[in-house]
């Protein structure tokens, strides 16, 4: 081989590597993408058989939705030139050094995912028509900004030394803190409290929750691999250790959901043990390129406990009605998977966390964007909420709830043999 060609060759590598990265992360987003259908079914197998199609309808538009305005205007606030806190180099902008395609699709599928976190809490009772507009503001302004603070370079998070890997802050606690706002002034669906306390609404199919939660968990090893943005990297650090660790930390939020609820309940609860595994899949997420076997394990375990005695206190204590618990899922778990890292994260073979001799830097620094990203998520969700109640309402009529938000809201019914079975009944 001629020392000429040697040059040749480590460009030809390079691009070889460059194009693999590129084709990880198209995967890794159609992943993603697939999500969407595990939410529609999550959504309506936990919650009534004549609110299905309506919860098809508001996962198809955020999918929908999502994909323009995020394109239009969500990725330049999120990408462009920023100051730290908002960015913006115009409409339609994808352009720079580091961007491309593929990286619009991959962070459009985010967005996507943390508008349809609210959808499950307030199904039910919610209208479309207010849905679509809360969407738009979702995926245009409110999930854009949040993620420039961190996964933009310059933002100022980022500049504090702050990781959210995969978005245990950024998509699941903005979308968690969104849904409980959206819960809390929709109000309950009817029926849910008597006398002052919590009557249980049971899921029409737990087959499709639990369908659509193996259907989650499989998008989310593209999820959170494909945030590494390359397969490259050892064994150690590469979107392999990742895909691991985010394995691990899900088996044992679904353990640590079961066995809890098992205690608690005298029986092991579907209902929880599926919480529980998507629980420990939010809580590896931002710290899914910081944590070791162990720490994932411990982090999900934490995460499926959690999750049982946040689902009881916001339904029970709080008396807010969040459909399918998420809150408790994306909301509380993402904000104890932001703060995780800093008790025990790692960074390569070296401790930053708390209780592994990093010090309290790291963990007061989670901390802060935790706090930073439930407010964000939280006050914004109120002041557009509270204007579409006052404007146009949030709520649709006791008559059409009672009926069921499929035939109003859409004129069609997903088991319409079911209905006609109930009319001659």
């Amino acid at each position: 081989m001629s020392l000429l060609n040697i040059p040749l060759i480590i460009q030809d590598t390079a691009a070889i590597e460059g194009d693999m990265g590129m084709l990880w992360m198209l995967i890794s987003g159609i992943l993603v993408f697939l999500m969407q259908a595990g939410f529609t079914l999550v959504e309506s197998g936990m919650t009534r058989s004549k609110n299905v199609v309506n919860i098809a309808m508001k996962n198809v538009l955020d999918i929908a939705v999502g994909s323009i305005v995020f394109w239009f205007v969500g990725y330049s606030l999120m990408y462009g030139s920023t100051g730290g806190w908002i960015g913006w180099d115009g409409f339609m902008w994808y352009g720079g050094e580091d961007s491309s395609p593929a990286d619009l699709f991959f962070q459009t599928v985010f967005c996507a995912t943390a508008a349809t976190i609210v959808s499950g809490a307030v199904a039910g009772r919610t209208k479309y028509s207010t849905y679509i507009i809360f969407s738009v503001v979702m995926t245009a302004i409110i999930y854009p900004i949040a993620g420039g603070w961190q996964w933009n370079g310059d933002g100022w998070l980022a500049q504090m030394g702050f990781i959210d890997f995969a978005g245990s802050s950024i998509v699941h606690a903005v979308g968690g803190w969104a849904a409980l706002v959206a819960a809390a002034l929709v109000g309950p669906r009817l029926g849910k409290y008597i006398d002052g306390k919590a009557v249980n609404i049971p899921g029409h199919n737990k087959l499709l929750a639990a369908l659509g939660v193996f259907i989650l968990w499989f998008g989310w090893f593209g999820f959170n691999g494909g945030s590494q943005l390359a397969w490259g990297g050892d064994d150690a650090t590469g979107a392999s250790m990742v895909v691991l660790v985010t394995n691990l930390a899900a088996s044992a939020g679904a353990l640590g959901a079961l066995f809890l609820s098992w205690v608690k309940y005298k029986k092991p609860n579907i209902d929880m043990t599926l919480n529980g595994a998507l629980a420990g899949l939010v809580a590896i997420t931002a710290g899914c390129g910081n944590m070791s076997e162990v720490g994932a394990l411990a982090a999900g375990f934490v995460g499926g406990i959690i999750v049982v005695f946040a689902m009881e206190f916001v339904e029970q204590k709080l008396k807010i009605d969040d459909a399918v618990g998420a809150f408790s899922v994306h909301g509380v778990a993402g904000f104890w998977g932001t703060i995780v890292i800093g008790l025990w994260g790692i960074d390569g073979d070296t401790g930053i966390g708390l209780l592994n001799g990093g010090g309290s830097d790291q963990f007061v620094t989670q901390l802060i964007g935790a706090l930073a990203y439930a407010a964000w998520a939280a006050g914004t969700s109120f002041v557009f909420l509270f204007i579409l109640k006052k404007a146009i309402g949030l709520r649709v009529s006791e008559k059409v709830e009672i009926e069921g938000l499929d035939l109003s809201e859409h004129g069609a019914l997903a088991y319409p043999g079911k209905r006609q079975r109930e009319i001659q009944d």
